[in-house]
Order: structure tokens, then C-alpha cells, then sequence
């Protein structure tokens, strides 16, 4: 039987250098780790998985963000600063009302996928 200690390691020491070389080659800079950290991190929250998930079927200013998630406008108004700062969500402004949309195709695509691996 498998400790806890063993199950999720090697039973015997065994390091091959080719898989090391190919891992540091195709390897992310340290900027690049960081950012996507930062949008996993970003995408971690449940309240924010929520707008984006309402932004994917139309934009939506705070107030209707607000509503939607029983929330202030105040706290919602922090959570889409985070959102554009990572490049997720984007605003227009008509008039005196600023509507968000998601940023891209590429949003709804993570949206998509993660719900995906969610269901498996």
C-alpha cells in the first residue's frame, strides 16, 4: 500500500535530462507566469465568473451588474477595474452610462473551456 508520502512521487529516483531541456526551452518567462496567474486569479472569484458570464450575452453597465449580483455598485465598479486592468472586460461610454462587454473572443473561449473541464 501507498503512503500519501509515496503516492504522488517516483518510487525511484529518475531524472531525464532530455525532458528537462525540451521543459526549459518551451518554458514562459517570468513576466509571462505572472500574468497568467494574475487572469486565473482574476477568473477564481465566483462573482466574477458571473459577470463575465452575463457580459458574454451583452454588455451590461454597473448598475445592471450590480442588480444581476445583489451587490453594491461600489463592489462591483472594483471588480470590473480588476477585469479591464487584465484585459477581460472593456467599456464604452454613451453618455452618462459606461457599458462593459467582454475584451475579446479569447474570453469567452476561456469561459467556454473552463466550463467544460468543470463538467468532466
Amino acid at each position: 500500500m501507498q503512503t500519501a508520502n509515496t503516492y504522488d512521487r517516483c518510487t525511484t529516483r529518475c531524472i531525464n535530462q532530455k525532458r528537462i531541456h525540451t521543459a526549459n526551452e518551451e518554458a514562459l518567462s517570468d513576466a509571462d507566469n505572472h500574468n497568467m496567474a494574475q487572469l486565473f486569479k482574476a477568473m477564481g472569484d465566483a462573482n466574477r465568473l458571473k459577470v463575465l458570464h452575463a457580459l458574454e450575452q451583452d454588455e451590461m453597465c454597473v448598475c445592471d451588474i450590480a442588480a444581476f449580483l445583489r451587490l453594491s455598485e461600489s463592489a462591483v465598479s472594483h471588480q470590473l477595474r480588476l477585469l479591464r486592468q487584465l484585459k477581460l472586460v472593456s467599456n464604452r461610454r454613451v453618455g452618462p452610462i459606461l457599458y462593459y462587454r467582454l475584451n475579446d473572443h479569447h474570453v469567452t473561449k476561456l469561459l467556454q473551456i473552463a466550463l467544460e473541464h468543470s463538467k468532466e
